[in-house]
C-alpha cells in the first residue's frame, strides 16, 4: 500500500488520534468514540470540595456541552494522594475540543468555579489523555 493511501485509511479509522500519531494502530476500533482520561490532583485539603463541585455543577455542565460521563474514581490507597480520576466520551477529538471551549466559556461554569475557589484553588494539576478503543474492547 502506498504511504499516502495508508495514511488516508488510518485517518479515516481514527476520529480521536492523528494519522501521523506514532501510536496509531490498525487495532483501533473503527467505530470508537474518543475517550478522555483526566486526573485532577486536589490541592491540600480540597478533595471533598472538588467532589462537591463535580457533584453539584460540573457534571451537569459537561452533559450540557455534549460530553458523556463514563465514570469517576479515587485511588483505593491513600498514599497515592488526593486525586479525582474520571473518563469522558466524545464523538470525536474535534467534538471534544469544541465541548471544552464551550464549557470553559459557559457563564454558569465561571460562576461555579469562582464560588468554589473563594477560599483557594481546588486543583493543583490536571492530566488529560485522549484514547481510542481497540477493536477487541467491549466499550467503544
Amino acid at each position: 500500500m502506498k504511504p499516502l493511501l495508508l495514511i488516508g485509511v488510518l485517518f479515516g479509522m481514527l476520529a480521536c488520534a492523528s494519522a501521523a500519531d506514532p501510536a496509531a494502530s490498525p487495532s483501533v476500533a473503527k467505530d470508537s468514540r474518543c475517550f478522555e482520561l483526566r486526573t485532577y490532583y486536589a490541592a491540600p485539603g480540597k478533595l471533598e470540595e472538588l467532589h462537591a463541585r463535580f457533584r453539584d455543577h460540573t457534571n451537569k455542565l459537561f452533559v450540557k456541552h455534549g460530553m458523556e460521563l463514563i465514570g469517576y474514581w479515587v485511588p483505593a490507597d491513600k498514599e497515592q494522594g488526593d486525586k479525582l480520576i474520571y473518563v469522558l466520551a466524545h464523538k470525536s477529538r474535534a467534538a471534544a475540543k469544541q465541548s471544552w471551549q464551550e464549557f470553559q466559556n459557559d457563564p454558569d461554569w465561571k460562576k461555579a468555579r469562582e464560588a468554589s475557589e473563594a477560599n483557594g484553588k481546588l486543583v493543583d494539576k490536571v492530566e488529560s489523555v485522549y484514547m481510542m478503543a481497540t477493536d477487541y474492547s467491549p466499550m467503544k
